[in-house]
């Protein structure tokens, strides 16, 4: 399941804030997912990159990881097939050590269409893929997470929760309920020492957003940066630096947090 890459000692053995942390990315293999893996083992981490398809960018976030000094390795499975989560777990623990920082990144964008134009199977592939895969994820990383004293959940949201778009009801229902699951389970976990917080990006400027600005405006993001705050969309980086802060001891003492990461929000919205 594992493909395995030695890595290199620690760059001049300087201790960095993550070191000794274990952590999984899923859909780290492009897009925020990657700036995520990239960000989190250049602060020490240990990352397993989780890919659904492509082998080959799995493989690139992992060289680019591993050429630098970072311990990286990549597993390859769908976070809503329940039957491959458990071996990729124990396979990550076999391969890197414990889980305690698991990043539910992995996400699809929904068809764009109406509640009217919207059918079950559309609501239910959305619920699949942002909330019940994650949850049995979780479910399942629960007593890795609990053993180690000190785990972060993260899930990855998105501000669309807070604006109703048009023609996104299933992605907005789908990402809305996987805040409330995980602001639930900051709660119910808290006794075991994890910490649970969302990230919610505006619009990232990666291939997705790139794709969901060209069908919901016909433009590209270039032509849209300079009405968005600070002349610029939000950046893959930009979000990972908020989650490793979180996963650091600066963040030690944050759980059940919804944090934002939209430049504050543009004037006007994408959709309308």
């Amino acid at each position: 399941m594992a493909e395995v890459t030695e890595a290199r000692p620690p760059v001049h053995g300087v201790a960095k804030p993550l070191t000794g942390r274990v952590a999984l990315v899923t859909g780290g293999s492009r897009g925020v997912g990657r700036g995520i893996a990239l960000r989190l083992a250049r602060d020490g981490a240990a990352v397993a990159v989780n890919y659904r398809k492509d082998a080959g960018a799995a493989r690139s976030v992992v060289d680019e990881i591993t050429s630098t000094g970072g311990r990286a390795q990549a597993y390859l499975g769908s976070v809503i097939d329940e039957r491959a989560v458990l071996p990729m777990l124990s396979a990550i623990s076999d391969d890197m050590g414990t889980l305690d920082l698991l990043v539910s990144n992995a996400g699809t964008a929904s068809r764009g269409t109406s509640i009217a134009d919207t059918d079950r199977a559309e609501y239910q592939r959305l619920l699949d893929v942002h909330l019940l895969g994650p949850l049995a994820l979780i479910r399942a990383a629960l007593p890795q997470l609990r053993s180690t004293g000190r785990a972060d959940v993260i899930a990855i949201s998105s501000t669309i929760t807070r604006e109703f778009a048009k023609g996104a009801a299933a992605y907005t229902l789908a990402k809305s309920a996987l805040e409330a699951a995980a602001l639930t389970l900051a709660r119910e976990e808290r006794q075991y020492g994890i910490r649970v917080n969302v990230v919610a990006p505006g619009l990232v400027a990666t291939d997705m957003g790139e794709r969901l600005v060209a069908a919901a405006a016909g433009a590209s993001i270039a032509e849209l940066e300079p009405s968005y705050p600070f002349g610029r969309t939000c950046r893959p980086p930009d979000v990972a630096g908020v989650i490793a802060f979180l996963a650091s001891q600066d963040g030690e003492y944050i759980t059940g947090q919804r944090i934002a990461v939209d430049g504050g929000a543009p004037d006007t919205s994408l959709f309308g």
